[in-house]
């Protein structure tokens, strides 16, 4: 029978604990953040630093942090990088168990200070579905009579216990930025990583996969046409905080996004559903 339980963490942060006869989990009221997804008798599928304290007012440096309602740099360069939603704490609004398969829903308050930077009258919801797969969706509602624009990713990163032994496929035919160069071809279906790797994708398939050394991840998006492929490798991990300096060799990110020309513009009263699944192949 499912089990989930609220617990707290040793340095203040609440989450959920979840056990299920599919999987076990961890999903943090702090970013609606999801650290650890095992399916039962498999290796996990997301990966997050030993440098992480788990501090609050600071976001998980692993797992699927949530980047909303911008990614990347705001124009404001005094505003939180990939935005606010990853260090506030949300709320438990629902869940649903059926079969095993449970189903957590989370939304994020609005407080006076995050009005400052995001004005808009809306509401943004986290949405985990928890079975033999990982399906997380962030979904946005414009309760509003205006349009609103808005970019954001669910920014995962998966364990490849060796970076040198990965193959990403599933590119072919795609168009990426990289360090704000291009856009440049994909003219392979296949990624190797050899140095720092900071793509922004477009026009991109739906599906894609890391080949590592513990088997194959599949990795879907839905209503996303852009991705984020990302690894510091050496300078930069050197540089990045709750990172240790070697964390490059054993993790990458590959991110369901909706950047640059795939924005999300809501016109009144419209909704919009952000997902990615991730899954070992059998």
């Amino acid at each position: 029978m499912a089990c989930i339980t609220q617990k707290v963490h040793q340095n203040g942060l609440t989450y959920l604990d979840i056990d299920t006869e599919f999987c076990q989990a961890r999903i943090f009221m702090q970013g609606a953040q999801i650290d650890s997804f095992i399916p039962k008798g498999k290796a996990p599928l997301l990966w997050v630093s030993g440098a992480d304290e788990y501090q609050p007012g600071s976001g998980i440096r692993g797992g699927i942090p949530i980047c909303w309602p911008w990614f990347g740099m705001h124009e404001n360069s005094n505003w939180p990088q990939h935005g606010f939603a990853r260090t506030r704490i949300w709320q438990l609004d629902k869940i649903d168990t059926q079969n095993e398969v449970v189903e957590l829903t989370l939304s994020l308050p609005l407080s006076a200070e995050d009005k400052a930077y995001w004005p808009h009258n809306t509401r943004v919801e986290a949405v985990f579905r928890l079975s033999h797969e990982l399906k997380v969706s962030l979904i946005n509602h414009n309760l509003s009579d205006d349009y609103v624009s808005l970019t954001q990713a669910l920014h995962t990163y998966f364990p490849i216990q060796d970076i040198h032994r990965l193959r990403a496929t599933g590119f072919s035919g795609s168009h990426y930025i990289e360090f704000g160069e291009g856009p440049y071809t994909q003219e392979t279906d296949e990624v190797i990583f050899d140095k720092e790797t900071d793509r922004v994708y477009n026009q991109l398939g739906d599906e894609q996969q890391l080949h590592t050394p513990e088997g194959i991840i599949k990795v879907r998006r839905e209503n996303s046409q852009s991705a984020v492929l990302w690894n510091p490798w050496i300078e930069k991990s050197q540089r990045l905080s709750r990172f240790n300096d070697e964390d490059y060799l054993t993790m990458v990110c590959h991110e369901a996004a909706n950047v640059l020309e795939d924005k999300v513009i809501l016109a009144p009263g419209s909704s919009h559903s952000l997902s990615t699944i991730i899954s070992w192949v059998v």
